[in-house]
């Protein structure tokens, strides 16, 4: 008599089922996004960059600062295309323009110059985010396809990341002509795999067809959905502890005498584990209620960063990475699949515009703030940072009903 199967191991097999049939649009689109991630690598090499010309860290970190203000515009103008012209037209429309920016970078000669492009390359490269996003949820329909196409869509942006920075620091010991030239080819080819091979789904196929004000897609009535606002806030005060792992963490181990080298080694171990455990993780977690398991995945994260103060050698420190990556891993792919499912038709684009918005305030924010608060003290950091992830696991759980008063 054979022994019946495990609930564990159904649930494995649904998953593994959910993500053989997904559909093409999401491979293609993962594909996509690998070769932009390979990419990219302005965001990461733009401060050596313009330090290595002579301009000041000040200088540099006023360059970093603009982008990030271009970022929070790019999500909620992609947003908005994204519902208004489709998916692939506005992907090409943040490519294109990207490559060409960015291909400009090394001919620029004036500090004015270099900020007004890297500004305008940071609208126009986050532009595709909505759109990619939504690419996703128009594709599936269930929340364990909704998991499993973010699962292998983060995977390829991982993926994509750690291919990139390596390449990325043989080009820029190399040229950084050949660094910013690069970037724009593969982001150029990133618009072009989208607008061959990706096909828009039919618009809104199951949206009533009511043009009252109240029904139409708009901003204005994605800020009167509580719940949605509830999520955001979540997102930036989620974000602000995240960032923390390279403000914080940083600042904590050169104070412990570490190296530099110990700190990559510190994020490699990071990477590492997301490549490795994510999306079987994506998958463990598909049974449980969303909101729940991003609370758990705030409070790790928050806990593990927080312990990052009591700890002054490698292997403890280790084990934090280890306790805020389980964390990232548990709530990543959550957190876009829970999205996907509270968007009201017609409204994909800016829920996910909003959502990259908040994302883009929470890491711009968390190094300022971070970096304030160790000023005063480390340890002031590491508690607003343990204060922090309780207040995202907290904001992760839906609200509790009022009782109406007889």
């Amino acid at each position: 008599m054979s022994t019946p199967p495990q609930r564990s191991d159904v649930d494995a097999l649904r998953f593994r089922d959910a993500l053989r049939g997904l559909p093409a649009r999401v491979w293609i689109i993962s594909a996509g996004i690998l070769v932009n991630r390979v990419g990219n690598f302005l965001p990461v090499f733009i401060v050596l960059y313009l330090t290595e010309r002579g301009y000041s860290a000040g200088a540099a970190g006023l360059v970093l600062g603009v982008s990030g203000l271009g970022n929070v515009l790019g999500n909620t103008v992609g947003g908005f295309l994204a519902d208004r012209i489709g998916r692939r037209w506005t992907i090409v429309l943040s490519a294109v323009p990207t490559a060409g920016l960015t291909a400009l970078v090394p001919a620029l000669g004036s500090y004015p110059g270099i900020v007004a492009v890297v500004g305008l390359i940071g609208v126009t490269s986050q532009i595709y985010r909505p759109a990619a996003a939504a690419v996703l949820l128009d594709s599936v329909t269930t929340h364990r396809q909704r998991l499993a196409a973010f699962g292998v869509f983060r995977f390829a942006m991982n993926l994509g990341a750690a291919l990139g920075g390596v390449i990325g620091g043989v080009l820029a010991s190399s040229s950084y002509v050949e660094l910013f030239l690069s970037n724009a080819a593969l982001c150029l080819l990133f618009g072009v795999v989208v607008a061959v091979l990706l096909r828009d789904a039919p618009r809104y196929p199951d949206a009533p067809a009511s043009t009252t004000d109240v029904d139409a897609p708009s901003y204005r009535r994605a800020f009167a959905d509580r719940t949605l606002m509830r999520f955001l806030l979540m997102t930036v005060v989620g974000e602000f502890v995240y960032i923390q792992s390279t403000v914080g963490l940083p600042l904590h181990v050169n104070d412990a005498g570490l190296s530099a080298r110990d700190f990559g080694l510190l994020l490699g171990l990071n990477g590492l584990l997301v490549l490795l455990l994510e999306l079987p993780i994506t998958g463990a977690v598909a049974r449980y209620r969303p909101e729940h398991v991003l609370a758990v995945g705030n409070l790790l994260i928050g806990a593990g960063l927080a312990l990052t103060g009591f700890m002054a050698h490698m292997v403890p420190l280790a084990a934090t990475v280890l306790l805020w990556t389980l964390g990232e891993m548990l709530s990543s792919s959550v957190a876009h699949a829970h999205l996907g499912s509270l968007t009201p038709p017609r409204m994909t684009g800016r829920y996910q515009g909003m959502y990259g918005a908040a994302y883009t305030i929470g890491t711009g924010a968390g190094p300022i703030i971070g970096g304030a608060a160790y000023a005063l003290g480390p340890w002031v950091l590491w508690v607003l940072v343990g204060a922090a992830g309780l207040l995202a696991a907290w904001l992760s759980l839906p609200r509790l009903p009022r009782h109406v008063s007889r």
